[in-house]
C-alpha cells in the first residue's frame, strides 16, 4: 500500500515526459497521458484516470475540462457534430459575432468564465466585449500533477489555469478531482484566486452536458426546484414539459429554462437525468452556497446536429455579463481573495435509480416549486 505522485507538468509549464506519454498503474489506479494527433484535436494533451470500474478523460489545454467519463460499460457525454476534442489553436474566440467558442465545444464538462460566462456581449457601438461563455475552457494548465493512493482507493489530479491581462485581470483556477475505485463518483474542487493587487470580479458555469444513451425520449430530469423560469418566449411553450424529453427532431431550436434548486442540510443542489429504461441515471451535484444559479440547457435537434441536454449551475445565469452586473450577480474578490466550488458525477444503475430519484424527491415534497410560465424581467435581460 503506497501513495505516489506524478508532475506530468512543472512549475515551469513543462512536461515532465520527454516523448508526452505516461503510462503508470497502482492496483485497481491507473493514468495514461498522451498527445493526440491528426485533424483539430492535433496537439491535445489528453490525461486518462481510471479508478476501479471508472475511466475520467480530462483535457488540460482546454481549461481542464471533462470530455468523458466512462463507468463500468456506459460513457457520460453527447456527440458534438465537431468530432472532437478540438484544441482551442482551432477556436477563434476573439470572432466578431462573439460566437467563436463555439468551434470548440465538444466536452461532458466545460467550465465558463473566468472573467465572463455567459451570452456574447457587445458594447454601444456593437464592438465585442466579452464572447460566449468566456476563456478558461480554451486555456492551457500550467501545472499538473496525478496522485494514486491504493490506501483510500482514490486517483486525483490538480492543476492551475491563469486567466490573466496585463493591466487588466489576474485570475488563477486550482482544481483538484478525484476518482473513487469504490464508488461511480467523480468530485472536483476548483479554487479561484484572484492574484492582483487590485480588487477583481469573476463569474463562472458548469456546462454539463449529457446526450444519448441518458438522453432520450421520454427521460426524466429530477431537481428539488424552488423556482423556474423560461430564458424567453421561445421556452415558454416547454414550460409544461420542462422535465421531460422528447426524440431527437430536426430543426428544433434550443430551449432554456433558469432556476434555483434547493440544497439539502449539507449545502448540496443536485439534478438528476434518468434514462428512458430507467435502468441508468446519472446525479449532478454541486455546492449551492457559491453556485446559487441553474440554468437547464435543452437541444432536442437531430442527432447529427448535437442531440444534447446541459445542466449548469453557476454563479449567475449566462446573460450576458453587463446584464448580470446590473443584477448584482458578479462574485467580487478583494486583493489575494479566493472562492471556491465544489462539485461531483455519480452514475447510478438498477435500483440505485429509483433510490436517488425518490431522494431528490423528498428533498422538495414540501415545497411546491414556483414555476413562471412566462421569462422574469430579472433573471433574462
Amino acid at each position: 500500500m503506497a501513495t505516489q505522485t506524478l508532475i506530468l507538468i512543472d512549475d515551469g509549464g513543462n512536461e515532465t515526459a520527454p516523448d508526452h506519454r505516461v503510462s503508470h498503474s497502482q492496483g485497481q489506479l491507473s493514468v495514461r497521458s498522451r498527445r493526440l494527433y491528426g485533424g483539430r484535436k492535433d496537439g491535445l494533451q489528453l490525461v486518462e484516470l481510471t479508478a476501479g470500474t471508472t475511466t475520467v478523460s480530462i483535457l488540460p489545454d482546454r481549461g481542464l475540462g471533462i470530455w468523458k467519463i466512462v463507468s463500468r460499460d456506459l460513457t457520460l457525454g453527447w456527440q458534438s457534430p465537431l468530432k472532437g476534442p478540438v484544441h482551442p489553436r482551432f477556436v477563434p474566440l476573439a470572432e466578431p459575432s462573439g460566437l467563436g467558442w463555439l468551434n470548440g465545444f465538444d466536452e461532458l464538462v466545460a467550465r465558463c468564465g473566468l472573467v465572463s460566462n455567459g451570452a456574447a456581449d457587445f458594447d454601444s457601438s456593437g464592438r465585442l466585449r466579452y464572447g460566449l461563455h468566456g476563456q478558461i475552457a480554451n486555456l492551457p494548465a500550467h501545472q499538473l500533477q496525478v496522485t494514486l493512493d491504493d490506501t483510500a482507493g482514490t486517483i486525483s489530479l490538480t492543476g492551475a489555469v491563469d486567466e490573466t491581462r496585463f493591466l487588466f485581470q489576474a485570475l488563477r483556477m486550482t482544481t483538484t478531482l478525484t476518482v473513487h475505485a469504490d464508488r461511480p463518483r467523480v468530485g472536483w474542487r476548483d479554487k479561484v484566486e484572484n492574484l492582483s493587487d487590485r480588487p477583481a470580479s469573476m463569474q463562472m458555469l458548469y456546462h454539463v452536458n449529457f446526450g444519448p444513451p441518458l438522453l432520450g425520449a421520454n427521460a426524466e430530469l429530477v431537481a428539488a426546484i424552488e423556482e423556474l423560469a423560461p430564458r424567453d418566449a421561445g421556452a415558454a411553450s416547454d414550460v409544461p414539459t420542462w422535465s421531460r424529453y422528447d426524440a431527437p427532431q430536426a430543426g428544433r431550436m434550443e430551449q432554456v429554462h433558469f432556476a434555483k434548486v434547493r440544497a439539502d442540510a449539507d449545502g448540496w443542489a443536485s439534478a438528476l437525468l434518468i434514462a428512458p429504461d430507467r435502468a441508468n441515471a446519472a446525479t449532478l451535484a454541486w455546492r449551492g452556497d457559491t453556485l446559487p444559479y441553474f440554468s437547464l440547457w435543452k437541444n432536442q435537434a437531430g442527432l447529427a446536429d448535437g442531440y444534447v441536454t446541459g445542466f449548469e449551475p453557476g454563479t449567475n445565469f449566462p446573460n450576458p455579463r453587463s446584464f448580470e452586473e446590473s443584477q448584482g450577480r458578479v462574485v467580487p474578490l478583494a486583493a489575494h481573495a479566493s472562492v471556491q466550488f465544489d462539485l461531483a458525477i455519480e452514475h447510478h444503475a438498477g435500483s440505485g435509480v429509483e433510490s436517488a430519484r425518490l431522494q431528490l424527491l423528498s428533498l422538495g415534497a414540501n415545497n411546491l416549486p414556483r414555476i413562471h410560465d412566462q421569462p422574469r424581467a430579472d433573471w433574462s435581460r
